[in-house]
């Protein structure tokens, strides 16, 4: 419902007179209507006038606002790909867990990449697709893609065409290469989820609907470390596969993606445990946080983990790894008084289908390459340069000391 002030109040407001007022109504920047009872008075919407004058005040103290902005704050750059809002999340405004629900893979990427479903845009990608490499050999996934992804951008004419329709067309390129060194296979199979599901869970019925739905609801998270890096590299005009290998440097950090090997190692711990509960406090009274709970953009908890967590328990109800990690979420949001995240769930969809350590770390990065393919064509479009000032707080330049140095030198 839309609150409304007097022309004395957003006068006041604004810091600014009423001449000014109604410029900015006339410029279209508050919204005015004529009062009830008396159309000879108008009055002027709070949110435009608070917007405006947060506006302003970021104008007088630009360093202030890239402080907050650095740190979950204002957004430092426009992106039509992804919203956070009341606790949902939205790619172009369809709700994510929906579309991991009812999309594939493909429209998911052509959705974010294009902003449509229309998928057409892959039709005549040849894909590059390789069996593994001596010198990644052994590496975890992370570090094999940032092997592997120089090495057939250096081999792929198109990757500097940084056309819309041609990065999308590479995006489809580099996304089935990454399923190939997953897979560590040159043989693809229909869809991204079946490949992965080949290499890793070849009986499990179901696998490929759980692995698909965690690809999507991981594709993108608005402007994360990971993305932020992405578009860095992108607005520096490098090309998408140079955009993809920046984002895995970032995802693998123990604060970003990497939190996964930190909730499986809890995981083993608990495991271990005869009173889950319990020992959740013992971590606490050694200092060790509780892992994989709470986010701070999803105070009512994390939808990404709540889709995986009810498809789970659709899919493996009988499941004695899900029934450990049920338990682990209970004891957990009795313990932290939050939520389980996007990583705690994947650890507990690794577990249940019996994936290797590491898996929740691949499926997050493989998904999220997705959004950062996103994020680079959108900084192609802008076409400018991410190149924040630093607010410098050493010692001050000494003139004097310079000086002397420049007489003993003589």
């Amino acid at each position: 419902m839309v609150a409304w002030l007097s022309s004395q109040e957003a006068s006041l407001r604004l810091g600014v007179s009423r001449a000014t007022l109604y410029a900015y109504v006339s410029r279209g920047l508050v919204r005015s209507t004529a009062a009830p009872g008396d159309p000879r008075q108008r009055r002027y919407a709070a949110e435009d006038v608070d917007n405006l004058r947060g506006r302003s005040e970021e104008r007088r103290d630009p360093a202030k606002v890239g402080e907050k902005a650095l740190n979950f704050g204002v957004p430092v750059l426009e992106s039509s790909i992804t919203l956070i809002d009341n606790g949902r999340l939205f790619y172009r405004g369809h709700d994510a867990t929906e579309l991991a629900r009812t999309r594939s893979i493909e429209e998911v990427a052509a959705l974010i990449w294009t902003g449509s479903f229309d998928v057409e845009v892959f039709s005549a990608t040849q894909l590059h697709v390789v069996a593994g490499t001596r010198t990644s050999e052994g590496l975890p996934f992370v570090s094999r893609g940032q092997s592997v992804l120089p090495l057939v951008a250096a081999r792929d004419p198109l990757a500097f065409d940084l056309r819309p329709r041609a990065v999308a067309q590479t995006g489809w390129r580099i996304l089935n290469l990454l399923a190939s060194i997953v897979a560590e296979s040159s043989e693809l199979e229909e869809t991204i989820e079946e490949t992965l599901r080949k290499r890793w869970v070849p009986r499990t019925a179901h696998a490929a609907e759980l692995l698909r739905a965690a690809i999507i609801v991981s594709a993108d998270h608005e402007l994360n470390v990971s993305s932020f890096t992405a578009r860095c590299v992108a607005s520096a005009g490098a090309n998408p596969y140079a955009v993809v290998v920046a984002g895995l440097a970032a995802i693998e950090g123990t604060k970003h993606g990497g939190m996964s090997a930190r909730v499986e190692t809890m995981f083993d711990e608990l495991h271990r445990a005869r009173d889950v509960r319990k020992a959740m406090g013992e971590r606490l009274r050694r200092g060790e946080p509780v892992v994989g709970f709470g986010h701070p953009l999803y105070p009512a908890g994390d939808p990404r983990a709540k889709l995986l967590m009810e498809l789970l328990g659709k899919r493996f109800p009988k499941s004695p790894e899900l029934a450990f990690a049920r338990s682990v979420a209970k004891a957990g949001e009795e313990v932290t008084g939050e939520k389980p995240t996007i990583d705690f769930a994947l650890v507990a969809l690794a577990q249940t289908l019996k994936l290797d350590a590491g898996a929740p770390l691949t499926l997050f990065a493989l998904g999220r390459s997705i959004g950062w393919i996103g994020h680079g064509l959108e900084q192609y479009a802008r076409d400018e340069m991410i190149r924040p000032r630093a607010r410098y707080v050493g010692p001050p330049p000494s003139e004097q000391r310079a000086a002397s140095g420049e007489q003993k030198k003589r």
